[in-house]
């Protein structure tokens, strides 16, 4: 009996000494690092625990940041404009919309703005076609110039335009005070739109798709149709959506050389600013929020073609 008890004791005391098992502690302090994070890591996902610890803060920040700053450039001041323009109710503001000096400038100026984002979709394409698959001579210069409307004071693009095209014309051909030369001027401030939006799709573009479809016998026409156009259409539209947005608020290039001829000449900016030498600041807010609202329903039927074009592949 005695024999036995010694030997039990032996063994208890051989199994208290033994070092534990490959790492393996009744405390856990010798848990392998892979467990141990995986524990961890489920125990921070459990249910009551939030998922993004306290120090996360960042994208929170820069969207405090980005939201302040929109708001201080962009929506406190169209909020404002929008309020002030219905100071007088929608009777006051209907009223300072449709008086006829009002209504003759916003259809110029729609009228037009349509006009010339239709030939800035047919001339704008033709002119990325040709940057992009011709080999013309000084392509690079006509490519640096496509921007020259970007970086040039308007006031300046309609001196120029008022000296080729005015009553002084060198080419003989008078524009000024005419809505034939608002429209020059608007497509002249509005060109590079369609372009840069149509040119970095064609330059991406998978030639390897016309080649095969010419093996296959398709004429050029049945190639620009089928498999050209339906990729840079999304492009076309976003460039005619921006240079339309963009003629309907153009002051700069328009004031010199249409005259501002009420019920003739006069586009939109210019009556505005003209309301606003008045002291008729209702009377401007209320065209400018007309011109905001038809950009922004341009701008939103954008996005939606570009939603539905992103699902289509």
């Amino acid at each position: 009996m005695s024999d036995r008890s010694s030997t039990n004791a032996a063994a208890g005391a051989g199994l208290l000494e033994a070092p534990p098992a490959s790492g393996v502690s009744v405390g856990g302090a010798g848990t392998p690092p892979t467990a141990r994070r995986r524990r961890r890591r489920d125990r921070d996902q459990s249910p009551g625990r939030p998922l993004t610890s306290p120090g996360h803060k960042g994208p929170a920040i820069g969207l405090g940041i980005v939201v302040v700053y929109l708001s201080v450039v962009v929506l406190i001041p169209l909020s404002a404009v929008v309020l002030r323009s219905t100071e007088g109710g929608l009777s006051g503001f209907w009223h300072a919309v449709t008086r006829p000096e009002a209504a003759s400038a916003l259809k110029l100026t729609i009228g037009a703005s349509l006009l010339v984002a239709f030939i800035n979709l047919v001339m704008g394409t033709a002119i990325a076609w040709l940057l992009v698959r011709d080999k013309l001579p000084g392509r690079t210069l006509l490519d640096t110039m496509i921007d020259l409307p970007f970086a040039l004071p308007t006031i300046v693009a309609g001196l120029a335009l008022l000296t080729v095209y005015g009553t002084n014309s060198p080419v003989g051909l008078n524009l000024a005070y005419a809505r034939t030369g608002v429209v020059v001027a608007l497509l002249f401030v509005t060109l590079p739109f369609v372009v840069r939006t149509v040119q970095p799709v064609l330059l991406e573009l998978d030639r390897e798709m016309e080649e095969a479809a010419a093996s296959l016998g398709a004429s050029p026409r049945t190639i620009f149709l089928r498999i050209i156009l339906p990729n840079i259409v999304p492009a076309m539209a976003a460039g005619t959506a921006l240079s339309f947005a963009r003629a309907m608020s153009e002051f700069g290039s328009t004031v010199l050389i249409s005259g501002n001829l009420p019920f003739k000449t006069q586009v939109a900016s210019v009556h505005i600013f003209n309301q606003l030498e008045s002291d008729n600041v209702g009377g401007a807010a209320a065209v400018a929020t007309v011109l905001l609202l038809v950009s922004l329903v341009v701008l939103v039927l954008l996005d939606l073609l570009q939603r539905w074009a992103a699902r289509r592949g």
